[in-house]
C-alpha cells in the first residue's frame, strides 16, 4: 500500500486519505445484521434494569467514553445508563498510556468491580486481541455477563469469545497501523447506530426529535421550544408557557398543547404509557 505516502503533495494525501474512508461506510453496511442483534441486547438489557459498558484501550476506549457520554444530554438518561471503561483510567482519556492495554489482569478485575450480570459489556478493539478487553469479556461470561465486540479484523480472538461479535473489515490503513483512522471511524459509526436504535426504540425520540433532550443551555432550550412549536403548531409564547408548566418536561410540554390538558395530566398519561410519547398521544386520542 501507500509506500510513497511521504513524497505526495498535500493534495494528494488528503485524496487518499478521503478515497479510504469511504470504504468505511460499506464496510458497516456488511455489519448491520450483527449491529442488529447488539442493539436487541442493548434494549433488553435497559428494559430489565442494566447499564451498558464499553470498554477498549486507546482510541477504542476513548470512543465508548465518548458515545456514553453523549447518551445523557440527548436522551435524557441517567449517566449510569450507558459507562465506558479505558485501559489506564482518566488519564488515558487525554494521554497515551499504551501499556496498560496488555494487563489482562486489569481488565478481569476492573469488570468484576463494575458489572452484574443484569448488565451487558460491549469490547471495543481494532485488532480483537487487546487483552485489556479480553480479560474484561472473559471477566463478565464466568459472571454470566452477555458480551458483545466491535472489531476490524476478520475471525480475531474477541469475535470467538463474545455473544455478539461485529465484525467491520475496513482493511490496512493509510498509515498503516494506525487504527484510529478507518477502525476508529468505523467505531464511532457503530456506537452512533447502537446507541442511537437502541434510545428510538425506547421512546427516547418522536419521529425524528429528541424528545427527552436535556435543556442545560441557551442553544437546548430554544430547541425544546422549536421541538414543541413543530409537533404541535403552536406560537412560540405558547410553547415556552406551556414548558415552563411543566417544569421542562417536553414530552408532557407536547401534550399540554396538543390536548388542552393539564401538567399533572399529561405527566400522568406519560408515566402510565412507560415515556413513550406516541402511545401517550394514541391513548389521550382515543379518550376523546
Amino acid at each position: 500500500m501507500m509506500q510513497h505516502l511521504d513524497e505526495m503533495s498535500i493534495e494528494q494525501i488528503l485524496t487518499e486519505i478521503n478515497n479510504h474512508d469511504q470504504k468505511v461506510p460499506l464496510a458497516v453496511k456488511q455489519a448491520l445484521p450483527q449491529l442488529e442483534h447488539v442493539v436487541k441486547q442493548v434494549i433488553e438489557t435497559i428494559e430489565q434494569g442494566g447499564k451498558i459498558v464499553y470498554m477498549g484501550a486507546g482510541t477504542s476506549g476513548r470512543l465508548g467514553i465518548l458515545d456514553a457520554s453523549e447518551c445523557p444530554p440527548t436522551f435524557g438518561v441517567s449517566p449510569e445508563l450507558f459507562t465506558g471503561m479505558i485501559a489506564g483510567g482518566e488519564k488515558a482519556i487525554r494521554y497515551a498510556v499504551e501499556d496498560a492495554e496488555d494487563n489482562i489482569e486489569l481488565g478481569r478485575l476492573e469488570v468484576a468491580e463494575r458489572l452484574t450480570e443484569k448488565d451487558f459489556l460491549i469490547g471495543i478493539a481494532a485488532s480483537g486481541r487487546t487483552p485489556y478487553v479480553i480479560g474484561g469479556i472473559e471477566s463478565a461470561k464466568e459472571r454470566n455477563i452477555p458480551t458483545a465486540a466491535i472489531v476490524c479484523v476478520p475471525n480475531s480472538p474477541l469475535s470467538q469469545l463474545v455473544d455478539y461479535p461485529v465484525e467491520i473489515i475496513v482493511g490496512e490503513e493509510v498509515v498503516k497501523g494506525s487504527t484510529r483512522m478507518k477502525a476508529g471511524t468505523a467505531q464511532k459509526l457503530a456506537l452512533n447506530m447502537i446507541s442511537t436504535t437502541s434510545m428510538v426504540k425506547l421512546g427516547k425520540v418522536y419521529q425524528n426529535y429528541m424528545v427527552d433532550v436535556q435543556a442545560t443551555n441557551k442553544k437546548l432550550r430554544k430547541r425544546t421550544v422549536d421541538i414543541v412549536r413543530e409537533l404541535t403548531d403552536v406560537s412560540e409564547e405558547t410553547a415556552k408557557a406551556a414548558l415552563k408548566a411543566c417544569q421542562g418536561n417536553l414530552k408532557a410540554a407536547v401534550l399540554v398543547c396538543q390536548f388542552s390538558i393539564d401538567y399533572k395530566t399529561a405527566n400522568e398519561t406519560i408515566q402510565a404509557c412507560q415515556g413513550n410519547l406516541r402511545a401517550a398521544m394514541k391513548q389521550l386520542q382515543c379518550e376523546r
